[in-house]
């Protein structure tokens, strides 16, 4: 089962991952209503490296990207799903818009992000360079989405 790590404590945590020999893949997302296609990603996520750390977008940062009325679930209901998962290692919430910082950070070995985007449009691509960060893109799931769910209560 996985664990939630205040952000102050990420970055020298990872670093005595990585000075024991241990790898850490990292991914990102507001994670509100947990679906397959969440869950099969983070399974392939984990699959980089020995450890893998979701940076949790925060209610205040879901809200700022998405509108009022999300998230659906609050910041520690959603971090708590993640942590139940056995491919999430660790969790940890950011309050920004973008991850940039954190992982900045963290400096993880692999960082995923879905397959919509590319190198070129990656908006960490620069920081992924700077820290020789490998960036895996992965598919997502057909038809499987957040916001098709909310459609879907909806209807």
């Amino acid at each position: 089962m996985g664990q939630i790590i205040k952000r102050e404590h990420i970055a020298d945590f990872v670093d005595k991952l990585h000075k024991s020999g241990k790898t850490v893949v990292t991914t990102n997302g507001c994670f509100d209503i947990l679906h397959v296609g969440h869950v099969r990603y983070l399974q392939k996520t984990k699959s980089f490296a020995d450890y893998c750390i979701v940076l949790l977008n925060s209610d205040k940062s879901v809200r700022s990207i998405k509108g009022e009325g999300r998230p659906i679930n609050n910041e520690n209901d959603r971090a708590e799903i993640l942590c139940a998962l056995s491919c999430v290692d660790y969790v940890v919430m950011f309050d920004e818009d973008s991850p940039a910082n954190l992982l900045d950070e963290i400096k993880p070995d692999v960082y995923t992000k879905g397959a919509d985007y590319t190198m070129e449009t990656l908006p960490e691509a620069d920081i992924m360079r700077k820290n020789n960060t490998k960036v895996e893109f992965i598919a997502f799931v057909e038809g499987k989405s957040t916001t098709n769910v909310i459609k879907a209560i909806k209807r």
